[in-house]
């Protein structure tokens, strides 16, 4: 489940994390539970008509702005394009915009790629950049996307296929997002038309990618179609329609793979992995990704305001029996609440940061002498709950079971879906409530996308974290160029934000895609969510 960071977000379980290679990871106590991270899949030998996708539910929205979730990313990055190209092996590359310089620290400077086409046929413009990239800063449009703006002041044409973002402060990150939802492009004209309607099943989208919208269907899928005047042929479309279907049930959905009812999907649930790793028809794959499962202490004025409360909860909690139960063992326990995958920017660097970090190991015996030194014994802690993934029951009651061996009253709120989703969107929600589980990814190669999150007054900083020591370091990274010095930065950030236990780690999962014998090409990372995965995917045989 991916849960947010702006100003309104879905809720995803992300089934994801980070990988530190292809060699095999072994399970807890279960060698079945072992994996090894497969960083792509064969490339295919031809093209196919059709090929049918599962995802776990439908897409709330396909406007951009509102794109920070699993369902709606799948499918927009086939459609929308960015202005940077994010890369399944978590590069950063030319996308609409041909070229990008950076004359000073406060200037973004965008050169946009001639010959582009909108789906409709309309050319890509310098205007049609500023309008799509403004969409953000629109309070009316309330985008999720709203914090990767935050250092902007403004957005202008500078020529007649240039686009100039002066920022009030250097912020290296703005670039990268760039690559995210945050930089892409629709057609202003589509978007004066459309208005309200634009993202909608009535309304749809008109955007650059390999695929355009063809059709969706309420309640059961959204169909994409050949977009013949791509501009890209290195990422021409071997398929002539995928069809993404809706499919909630874990093991409806997972039948359906098995049935060769459809051709694959990614996400998967734990609870299928033994059939579809045994299945005769496809194959089961654990692919690279960012992403690392945490508890959000929401309200750092509350019940888990004092340090020793936090490290005592940590301490308390049985990792290895959280990540057998909520994930098969398919996991690894974290250290810190930023994914190790997420440092693209300097992947061998991050081994040795993250080796600095203490390991998060089970004491429960001096868990409770720090609960007693706090005085805190019988004290009561609200953790929100949710039938929108079984991982999250799982956590929850975990943590009231590690509560009740600390002697605190650990209650569990059950709260809707819809109602859990609005509690990383919506500060009212949240009221009542000191704990809630999250999944979270970076979608760029850059961890200070995470930690940046924690300086004071981001939206994302649930529960209202404030350490001057620690925005002052945000601030220098976002000034650092070079991406190892951003990196090293960084790094104090992450030691910071583990000796605080500003979010507790749990576990870091990899990404995971089921393929259907007959069709291969498709991206195995979590990348997928703004690389157009569906583009190389086609005839195995």
């Amino acid at each position: 489940m991916r849960t947010s960071r702006f100003a309104a977000m879905t809720a995803l379980l992300a089934l994801a994390t980070a990988a530190c290679g292809g060699a095999p990871r072994a399970g807890h106590g279960d060698d079945s539970a072992a994996f090894e991270i497969t960083e792509d899949t064969p490339p295919a030998k031809g093209p196919v008509d059709s090929v049918t996708w599962s995802l776990y539910a439908e897409p709330q929205s396909l406007d951009y702005a509102y794109a920070f979730d699993y369902p709606p990313n799948t499918v927009l990055a086939n459609v929308c394009e960015q202005l940077i190209r994010i890369t399944p092996d978590l590069k950063v590359q030319p996308g609409l915009a041909s070229a990008v310089a950076s004359p000073d620290s406060k200037r973004w400077v965008y050169t946009i790629r001639p010959g582009v086409r909108f789906h409709d046929g309309s050319a890509l413009t310098a205007e049609d950049v500023v309008a799509s990239l403004s969409r953000h800063m629109d309070p009316k449009i309330g985008s999720y996307w709203v914090s990767a703006f935050l250092n902007v002041d403004s957005i202008k044409k500078t020529g007649p296929m240039e686009v100039t973002v002066h920022l009030k402060k250097p912020d290296q990150l703005f670039n990268e997002e760039m690559g995210t939802s945050a930089g892409t492009i629709e057609s202003a004209a589509f978007l004066a038309r459309a208005g309200q309607g634009y993202g909608t099943p009535d309304g749809g989208v008109n955007c650059t990618g390999p695929y355009s919208l063809d059709k969706w269907q309420k309640g059961q899928s959204i169909t994409l179609k050949k977009f013949d005047g791509y501009w890209d042929p290195a990422l021409a479309p071997k398929a002539n329609t995928v069809k993404n279907v809706f499919i909630q049930d874990p093991s409806a959905r997972v039948n359906a793979l098995l049935a060769g009812e459809v051709d694959g999907g990614y996400l998967l649930p734990p609870s299928g992995f033994a059939k579809l790793r045994t299945a005769a028809n496809g194959k089961l794959y654990f692919g690279p990704s960012t992403t690392a499962v945490s508890l959000i202490p929401t309200d750092l004025k509350g019940a888990l305001g004092d340090l020793r409360i936090r490290r005592a909860l940590s301490m308390a909690l049985d990792r290895t029996g959280i990540i057998k139960a909520a994930m098969g063992g398919v996991a690894t326990p974290a250290k810190a609440p930023g994914a190790i995958g997420a440092w693209g920017i300097a992947p061998d660097a991050a081994k040795d940061y993250y080796a600095r970090l203490p390991a998060l190991t089970q004491d429960v015996a001096g868990a409770k002498k720090l609960i007693q030194e706090a005085g805190a014994t019988g004290r009561k802690i609200v953790m929100a709950t949710s039938t929108l993934s079984p991982e999250i029951g799982v956590i929850a009651n975990a943590v009231q079971s590690a509560g009740r061996a600390l002697g605190l009253e650990v209650e569990l709120k059950a709260v809707a879906p819809d109602a859990y989703t609005a509690l990383f969107s919506d500060p009212k929600a949240r009221e009542g409530i000191d704990l809630m589980m999250t999944s979270w990814y970076d979608s760029t190669p850059d961890p200070l996308e995470f930690y940046g999150i924690l300086q004071t007054g981001n939206f994302a900083n649930y529960g209202g974290y404030s350490d001057p020591e620690y925005d002052a370091l945000v601030d220098q990274a976002g000034s650092q160029a070079d991406p190892s010095a951003r990196a090293a930065t960084v790094a104090k950030l992450q030691e910071i934000a583990v000796r605080d236990l500003v979010w507790i780690p749990l576990y870091e999962v990899p990404h995971t895609m089921f393929l259907n014998n007959r069709v291969t090409g498709a991206p195995t990372g979590i990348a997928q969510l703004v690389y157009p995965w569906a583009a190389p995917l086609g005839s195995a045989g």
